[in-house]
């Protein structure tokens, strides 16, 4: 998987199409991601000692294939590709722009 945490992505596919955020987390056995304020569900907290039930909203995971990075030059969304720099380390670069992703 090509993500990182705090990728600025746009999700392309399902119900959040042309949404934009940040990743919170990724799975990479599972390859989803977690974006904030995307695939938002309504998660059920049952009562306990202290607090009361309640009815919170969380995000959840979806697929990496359903989003694209959002290239830092043009502000599009963009794939991801790999070269090697001066030091022959491996850096991640938008193939719209070829500009490095950080």
């Amino acid at each position: 998987m090509n993500f990182k945490i705090g990728d600025k992505v746009v999700v392309i596919t399902g119900k959040d199409k042309g949404k934009e955020g940040k990743i919170i987390t990724t799975l990479r056995d599972k390859n989803q991601v977690v974006v904030e304020g995307i695939n938002m569900v309504k998660k059920h907290l049952k009562p306990d000692g202290q607090n009361a039930g309640s009815i919170v909203e969380r995000e959840m995971p979806i697929h990496a294939s359903n989003v694209m990075i959002i290239d830092p030059k043009t502000k599009e969304r963009s794939r991801i590709g790999h070269e090697l720099d001066k030091k022959n380390k491996k850096v991640r670069i938008s193939k719209k722009s070829n500009e490095k992703l950080d």
